[in-house]
């Protein structure tokens, strides 16, 4: 019998796979597993323990952890007795924590490690804490687990026979790029039918696959992805953080795992700096690959002399970027911002299916997604529009969304409901276009500008053609009223040695390089190159280097790594006004 309900997930994987090893996690140097019966268990007993403390259907309940089992115990437990869950990034501030305690009535807190919990506790007033670590002053989470267990099972199968999956299971307060957050109220129906639509799309063998997952669980794009992969029956393993990627990748040997486009940005980085490191004939071996995959299209005939090369780059290059994701992925799919068009190409050209998806915290949140097959693989477009989601094109080109996936509104804020769900379509604030079931994304809504000459520009798409250069990194194209658009551009760092080195330059520190004439003069014939691509008053008139990157802890970067344009512009405002200075 299909799921109806979230948590009923756990019992269909039972029923269907009885699997061995439904989550795991990195303990103590080696991987700690539980079954789906272990889960069940699990879950049953903490459910009872919410219930036997007083936590009653509509409740709100606070997550806050990285990855790990405990946090879909949590979850799951929570939706068996109708109360909500609010996830939350442990990267975010005290004060982000009290505005969402206080917006959402939290009643209790789960977090993950000590240092979140010092910045939960100064924000929590009198809540309960408790902790997937045994840490003092918070409540352990397996003490609160076992005052459910031995408590009557028959008082929790009367609770969850009274969630509808029509009710609200989670609110999601998205990160967003500026402003305070919002929170997005998300049903059963909402999440579970993304869940089934992109079931049908997932290429790993049903049952007997494995997942690595390293997106945050707090957004809706990898939690919906898990509840996907709970009911494929695969066996998700979480990673041990960012920075071990490489080496659990090698030993878990994934099939698929969900990513963004910024951690396939530096992974193709990396590889090219190691191909710059390379000498003779294998350093050229190695660029004639990457220049093949470069022009590779999955959807057309590439010509026999073409696929013989192909064939032959495989072998001698292309396997080994394979083996450093583990060597067995079949799909790799991305979202939470546009994906750049090379990346795709080259990936799959190296075999490795980067299958580009689109959608938003408020559509559950997939609105459409590749297929992993050459023949509906269309580089430049996220895919297509997934079962029961309609989408159409406004007047203005902004996409709007219908489907049982939209959002039920935003928590306690009726007015930007209103603003966002009209005549029962959401607007998605994204500019795109429709080609059949093809859709394609071009732009932000809010983030194009119009210059002080009237025309409009798209800065999403730019910045993507600008970062193809080896020689960037990051960029944000500016110029809203003004004369012109400009940049600032944080640059690769490994690509400009690599040009120094060759160029004879010598390299100092990061800082003192971005001044260097020499240095400035590459990037102007850098940028020069690159607005060839665009109509005279898109192109990039001015630019600054800058010497440190962008990102999540700085301050200008969103978890999910998209920019942050108000804080960028903030930060960096007088080299922003000498940019327009005659």
């Amino acid at each position: 019998m299909k799921p109806t309900r979230l948590f009923d997930l756990i019992p269909y994987q039972i029923a269907t796979y009885d699997k061995v090893i439904a989550l795991s996690k990195k303990e103590n140097g080696s991987w700690k597993s539980f079954s789906s019966r272990d889960v069940k268990e699990i879950i049953d007993n903490l459910s009872l323990a919410f219930l036997k403390t007083g936590v009653l259907p509509g409740d709100k309940i606070a997550i806050i952890s990285t990855n790990c089992p405990e946090w879909n115990f949590v979850d799951l437990a929570l939706q068996q007795i109708g109360a909500i869950s609010i996830p939350m990034y442990p990267t975010i501030t005290a004060a982000d924590y009290e505005y969402i305690f206080e917006h959402a009535d939290v009643k209790m807190i789960f977090v993950g490690d000590g240092e979140i919990y010092a910045k939960a506790k100064e924000a929590a007033g009198d809540r309960l804490i408790y902790s997937f670590e045994n840490l003092e002053g918070a409540i352990f989470w397996e003490d609160f687990l076992a005052i459910g267990v031995n408590e009557d099972i028959l008082r929790l199968e009367k609770a969850k026979e009274l969630v509808n999956p029509s009710d609200l299971f989670t609110i999601i307060y998205t990160s967003g790029t500026t402003g305070r957050p919002k929170g997005v109220m998300l049903t059963h129906t909402n999440v579970l039918s993304n869940v089934m639509a992109i079931a049908e799309l997932m290429t790993p063998e049903v049952g007997n696959s494995r997942v690595l997952s390293f997106l945050p669980l707090c957004h809706i794009y990898e939690r919906t992805g898990a509840f996907c992969f709970m009911y494929l029956g695969f066996s998700i393993y979480y990673a041990e953080s960012l920075e071990t990627l490489g080496e659990n990748m090698k030993e878990i040997k994934p099939h698929a795992f969900n990513t963004v486009p910024r951690l396939l940005e530096k992974v193709y980085d990396k590889i090219v700096a190691k191909g710059f490191e390379l000498k003779g004939i294998k350093k050229s071996l190695f660029f004639w690959a990457l220049n093949l995959g470069l022009q590779y299209d999955p959807k057309k005939k590439m010509g026999t002399w073409y696929n013989i090369q192909l064939n032959l780059a495989n072998k001698l290059i292309f396997s080994k970027w394979r083996e450093a994701l583990g060597g067995e992925v079949m799909q790799i799919n991305s979202g939470a911002s546009a994906l750049q068009p090379r990346l795709a190409r080259v990936f799959w050209a190296a075999g490795i299916k980067v299958c580009e998806g689109y959608g938003l915290t408020e559509t559950s949140p997939v609105v459409s997604a590749s297929i992993c097959t050459n023949k509906e693989m269309r580089i430049g477009w996220v895919g297509k529009i997934v079962n029961d989601v309609k989408v159409k094109i406004a007047e203005d080109g902004e996409i709007l969304v219908q489907g049982p996936n939209v959002m039920q509104g935003y928590y306690r804020q009726p007015e930007m409901t209103a603003e966002a769900i009209k005549n029962g379509w959401f607007h998605t604030g994204d500019i795109g276009e429709v080609d059949g079931e093809f859709l394609k994304i071009t732009d932000r809504k809010k983030e194009m500008f119009k210059t002080s000459g009237g025309k409009y520009i798209a800065p999403q798409l730019m910045e993507n053609k600008f970062k193809e250069s080896t020689l960037i990194d990051q960029l944000v194209v500016i110029g809203e009223n003004k004369n012109y658009p400009s940049a600032l551009i944080v640059p690769n760092f490994e690509g400009l040695r690599e040009y120094c080195k060759h160029k004879e330059i010598p390299y100092t520190t990061d800082s003192e390089m971005v001044k260097k004439s020499e240095v400035v003069e590459k990037y102007d014939r850098e940028v020069e190159q690159l607005n060839k691509y665009f109509a005279k008053w898109e192109q990039i008139k001015r630019f600054k280097l800058l010497s440190e990157s962008w990102g999540i802890e700085t301050g200008e970067l969103t978890p999910t790594m998209k920019l942050k344009r108000k804080v960028i512009y903030q930060k960096y405002e007088n080299y922003i006004e000498q940019l327009y200075q005659d």
